[in-house]
């Protein structure tokens, strides 16, 4: 059975609905086309801005490279204190625990004291009995000073003695030629004055004995003014024993952090022989290897920029305490007496880098840590400017007026 033909209504909307498919498809085509060219210019000027961008960060870091010489190569350093013990002996307390944090005069370690006390009791009776023998020292001095005054007495009654008998004698002898004195008397006369002298003689003999004496028992009291050197000797024996009593108790000599420490309680401290190391806390330094053609151009003094990896963004100021005056060379090096030269040389020459000791001045926000990575940024002064890396990027520099 055949279809029943269209009406007259369908067939009149047909025409219009393909005339607003067309139109709404042309401007869905033009749409598109729109958003494609737009899409393409953004595209290009933000690639274009990329690029700009690029070659201006390029110029600004090689300005920046040129009038700020800069290190990676560059370490926090400061001093190691090692840690030994004065005396010998078996550690027997250890209140300390390694990395630990000191201040100057903390108590460190103990080495077994009993040894020591025992020298300082010895020594301090030593001291007292040498008290007791200067006491009985001064007695005999005393005594001998005595004796030298009995001898001094006895030479002079001794020697009036002898005057009187002799000048007896020469009254008496000439007397007997006249017989006025008997040849037993003139004899008498005579021996008396040889005795008397005889007496003189013993008498000087014996004071010179007790000045000997006396002498003898001064040097052994040995009194030199106001110091008796026996005393003298004996209390530095007692201090020696006490200082070395002191020395049993090892404490820190400077504020630090304790490293390296690998020791426990009982063992066996030698005199002299380190068992661990303190780190200086109180002075900080950065070593940095600057290349040698940046050396001519800042010199002890300068003010420099460092800068922590671990910590970005934080900024220390620090000062150039000075700069590295040699560098180990294996070409050259001194081989007996004569020069050790390599004979190769390579067609590339690479900058030595030199030592430059810089003193951390500014207080960092965490406690720095022994060989720390740092950069170091320098500004040397206007007239001592290196010259130009990239003389082109610094005359468009000048002339942008962006070289400030």
């Amino acid at each position: 059975m055949a279809a029943p033909p269209p009406t007259s209504d369908t067939t009149a909307s047909a025409p219009n609905e393909t005339a607003s498919a067309r139109v709404l498809s042309q401007q869905d085509s033009s749409r598109s086309g729109a958003d494609s060219l737009l899409r393409r210019i953004l595209g290009r000027t933000i690639g274009i801005g990329l690029m700009v961008g690029g070659l201006t960060s390029v110029l600004i870091l090689a300005n920046e490279l040129e009038i700020r010489p800069r290190t990676d190569d560059a370490y926090a350093r400061a001093n190691l204190i090692g840690i030994a013990a004065h005396v010998s002996g078996p550690i027997v307390d250890l209140p300390i625990v390694d990395n630990q944090p000191v201040s100057k005069g903390d108590l460190l370690f103990v080495v077994d004291p009993q040894p020591y006390e025992v020298a300082l009791a010895s020594a301090e009776a030593r001291l007292a009995l040498v008290d007791l023998e200067i006491a009985s020292l001064e007695a005999q001095v005393e005594a001998a000073r005595r004796s030298v005054t009995a001898a001094e007495a006895q030479l002079v009654k001794a020697s009036a003695d002898a005057d009187y008998a002799k000048k007896y004698f020469e009254r008496v002898e000439p007397l007997l030629a006249d017989r006025f004195v008997t040849p037993d008397a003139v004899d008498k006369a005579r021996s008396d004055a040889e005795a008397t002298a005889a007496a003189v003689a013993a008498a000087e003999a014996l004071l010179a004995k007790s000045e000997a004496e006396l002498a003898t028992s001064i040097a052994t009291l040995g009194q030199i003014g106001e110091i008796n050197a026996r005393r003298e000797a004996a209390e530095v024996a007692v201090a020696d024993a006490r200082l070395f009593l002191d020395y049993c108790f090892v404490k820190s000599p400077i504020d630090g952090y304790i490293t390296n420490l690998n020791i426990a309680v009982g063992e066996y401290a030698n005199e002299g022989q380190q068992v661990f190391a303190i780190v200086d806390r109180t002075v900080w330094y950065v070593m940095a290897n600057f290349k040698e053609t940046d050396l001519p151009y800042f010199d002890v003094g300068a003010t420099v920029e460092i800068y922590r990896l671990s910590e970005a963004g934080e900024r220390l100021a620090g000062v150039v305490q000075g700069i590295g005056w040699a560098l180990y060379q294996q070409d050259g090096a001194t081989v007996g007496v004569l020069p050790d030269v390599s004979p190769t040389l390579d067609w590339v020459r690479l900058a030595q880098r030199f030592p430059v000791r810089i003193v951390i001045e500014s207080e960092p926000r965490r406690p720095l840590r022994m060989g720390e990575t740092m950069s170091v940024i320098l500004t040397p002064p206007g007239e001592g400017e290196p010259p130009p890396r990239f003389p082109q990027v610094r005359a468009l520099f000048d002339w942008l007026g962006l070289d400030d």
